[in-house]
């Protein structure tokens, strides 16, 4: 499977709920082309060129130039004497083709970065922005809370009045009895 055939089904969407996939602020990016396209040969050349930094294509390089050399230094052949001349143009050809798509490699994935760099700083942005509103959200409840506290306050004060008037017509009611029965 190809590295953009990977991201699109990374990026696909996955279930009912749109933030149930980790890569879901990359999705608008999609759209996005690459320099190159995303032909045949474009996607050929960058897995070509991926394989050049291989472990495997190292040392299979190393095995094929030695027995090269070696199979001209012990005589078994004489196609390439020294000083190899054939093997330095090989390698010439190499390089030729190698720096270009390595290149070509190096270009789209500086595309891929900078579209998963636009949608990171996307996401961050939105998060500030959600901070924000809970922040102001945050202060208007605490505003409201204090408003409420205050207006508990006063409650409690007219409660406190009307609590100590209570006790003084009590009072008054027991004293006026007391005296209306004697």
């Amino acid at each position: 499977m190809s590295i953009e055939t990977e991201v699109v089904a990374a990026l696909a969407p996955a279930g009912d709920k749109p933030d149930d996939h980790f890569f879901r602020f990359h999705r608008p990016h999609l759209h996005l082309s690459n320099v190159f396209g995303n032909d045949w040969f474009a996607l050929k050349a960058e897995e070509f060129a991926r394989f050049f930094g291989t472990p495997v294509f190292l040392v299979s390089q190393t095995f094929f130039v030695a027995v090269w050399i070696l199979l001209n230094v012990f005589g078994v052949t004489d196609f390439d004497v020294y000083p190899f001349i054939l093997l330095n143009l090989a390698f010439s050809l190499q390089a030729a083709y190698a720096a270009p798509l390595i290149l070509l490699a190096q270009t789209r994935q500086a595309d891929r970065d900078k579209c998963h760099a636009q949608a990171d700083a996307q996401h961050r942005e939105d998060l500030h922005h959600e901070s924000e509103a809970r922040e102001i959200q945050a202060n208007k409840n605490m505003d409201l809370l204090m408003e409420m506290m205050r207006q508990n306050t006063v409650l409690t004060e007219n409660i406190k009045a009307l609590t100590e008037r209570v006790e003084r017509l009590t009072s008054d009611v027991h004293k006026c009895v007391a005296e209306a029965k004697s």
